[in-house]
């Protein structure tokens, strides 16, 4: 279908990139939030830009043409991005860390991702914060950068309106009528030929009405953490995106602390956060006592095996969705723009976007 309106149901990273792709491509766009622009998942971003997703070839995939499009953003929407290479670290403690690495490494080479095994003194002298964890070795990747989330979700907004595309903010849909071309918003009723939905965390009740189940989990809360600079007064050296395979314990710097995530929080906060301290202690020793406080806060859609579901349901008037990418997005979200426009337009897409429908068997 290459003609009529489309009407793209949330404003995050993902649904900029949707409505940027498809209004660039010619479509008559209209996208529509809850809130402003960025504010749900969007907002809870480490700024992290890399390919290497272990154990996840798929997102890996994505991730390594994202990156393509991030090296060109500028040119593209008008608006710079800071892409400052830091590289991306992951320690293995355990022999079969090391071993599903290195099951996993053929398929990560084959996505495009250039990852390698390093020994423990490499690893080391790439993040000397590192204390005495029984490291065994680790994998490096060059491909990883910390960028600015707001730039990339200003410069899709302005790229899309350039095109000619609506964005409405404040405008939660409430319902979908998909055989009749009809949105339901707090605003009125809007009528379009195809719809998107790239809602986030509220996108199950939105493709069930479309006939689409998503296994996606309830809406998760996520919150990143900030420490203070170390107790010694030494400085923090500039180390590589760092995760610590098992805890999923991720560091990178952030002014003279450390930016940190650890999963998602769960309804006990406060335990969370001291099973964080805990294990940073005891991976970063030097930043025992640094304290943590909260940096951001955003609800995120996770998917079973945190891989994205992209697909649709052909007809008439198309249905079409982007979901479920488990704090994936900002790192695959112009891969997933440019997968929603071929699907919209009826290309064949140059990546096996079978494999990212919700009816496909996965994992």
């Amino acid at each position: 279908m290459t003609g009529g309106r489309v009407a793209v149901v949330g404003g995050g990273v993902i649904g900029l990139s949707v409505a940027c792709h498809l209004a660039e491509a010619g479509a008559d766009t209209v996208l529509l939030e809850r809130h402003g622009l960025g504010s749900g998942a969007s907002r809870a971003t480490a700024d992290v830009l890399r390919a290497y997703f272990p154990g996840n070839p798929v997102s890996s995939a994505m991730a390594v043409r994202s990156l393509a499009a991030y090296r060109a953003f500028a040119g593209r929407t008008g608006t710079p991005l800071p892409l400052r290479r830091v590289g991306y670290l992951v320690l293995f403690t355990e022999p079969e860390q090391v071993a599903a690495f290195e099951d996993d490494l053929p398929a990560q080479r084959a996505a495009g991702v250039d990852v390698r095994p390093i020994g423990a003194a490499e690893a080391r002298g790439r993040n000397p914060l590192i204390g005495d964890i029984g490291l065994l070795a680790a994998a490096w990747s060059p491909q990883a950068y910390v960028s600015d989330t707001a730039a990339i979700v200003g410069g899709f907004a302005a790229a899309a309106r350039r095109a000619g595309a609506d964005l409405r903010t404040g405008c939660p849909v409430t319902g979908i009528d998909v055989p009749a071309g009809r949105l339901a918003t707090t605003g009125g009723t809007l009528a379009a030929d195809a719809i998107v939905c790239a809602a986030g965390a509220w996108s199950v009740p939105l493709a069930r009405a479309a006939g689409v189940e998503l296994p996606l989990a309830e809406p998760v809360e996520q919150e990143l953490l900030a420490t203070g600079p170390p107790p010694s007064g030494d400085p923090v050296p500039d180390i590589p995106i760092t995760l610590r395979a098992g805890s999923g314990l991720l560091v990178r710097k952030r002014g003279d602390g450390l930016l940190v995530g650890m999963g998602y929080p769960g309804p006990d906060r406060e335990e969370w956060r001291e099973r964080v301290r805990a294990e940073l202690a005891a991976t970063y020793p030097s930043l025992d006592g640094a304290g943590l406080r909260t940096a951001f806060t955003g609800v995120r859609d996770a998917s079973p095996d945190r891989t994205a579901f992209i697909g649709g349901v052909p007809g008439d008037r198309p249905f079409l969705y982007a979901a479920g990418f488990s704090g994936h997005g900002l790192c695959t979200a112009p891969a997933a723009g440019e997968l929603v426009r071929d699907l919209y337009l009826g290309r064949e897409p140059d990546f096996d976007v079978r494999r990212l429908a919700a009816t496909a068997q996965r994992g």
